[in-house]
């Protein structure tokens, strides 16, 4: 691991991309910590989702409206550390330590992890890894979202007819680019204020603000 100190407080990053794109040992301390907190997260997550369940009786993919906070560490996970693999490395890791608090599928939980953080490494990847203002926390949130938008209906909803799975569809992206997209941007935003992600041009841009 190297040292990379080429990247400016607005983004811009001018240095080679084999330097600029290599991990740092902060790098992994910090994706690592933050996919810890989430995975805590996910665990109080997965009860919310299950007590509030029977609230959706009369709709059960409106329920969809709260999926968008199993993706926020994939999206979180790139607009801080800003190098390829950060999305998949924060959800993989957070989906794998919510399984140490129970979970009734653990395998397919991680599975969804990784596909998941997949998603979102593909919206920062069509920016090119040069673009960390809002509309790229957008943009990935949107194609984080559409993993399990897509996985869902065919795994667990192939009986509900097919304007419910629509619905939810639509539902599970929207959730996605709002909690995951607008919510770590945001989040990302406060944190830079406190000056824990200073070794980050994240904490660095909000400084210059």
């Amino acid at each position: 691991m190297s040292h990379d100190s080429t990247e400016t407080p607005t983004g811009r990053l001018d240095s080679p991309p084999t330097t600029r794109l290599r991990w740092r040992t902060v790098d992994i301390i910090v994706a690592a910590v933050l996919a810890a907190a989430f995975g805590v997260v996910f665990a109080g997550w997965n009860a919310l989702w299950a007590a509030t369940a029977p609230a959706f009786t009369w709709f059960p993919p409106a329920q969809a409206v709260l999926y968008g906070m199993w993706l926020v560490p994939g999206v979180l996970g790139g607009l801080v550390i800003r190098k390829p693999g950060a999305s998949v490395f924060t959800e993989l890791v957070a989906a794998t330590v919510s399984v140490f608090f129970g979970a009734p599928a653990p395998l397919m939980i991680v599975v969804y992890g990784l596909v998941q953080g997949l998603g979102a490494e593909l919206g920062f990847a069509a920016l090119r890894y040069r673009s960390w203002r809002l509309p790229a926390a957008l943009v990935a949130g949107l194609t984080a979202g559409l993993v399990p938008a897509v996985l869902d209906n065919v795994l667990y909803n192939a009986a509900w007819a097919a304007a419910w799975m629509l619905a939810y569809g639509v539902l599970v992206v929207a959730s996605t680019v709002a909690l995951a997209g607008v919510g770590s941007y945001v989040l990302v935003r406060a944190l830079a204020s406190t000056g824990v992600l200073a070794p980050f041009a994240a904490g660095r841009e909000q400084s210059t603000t």
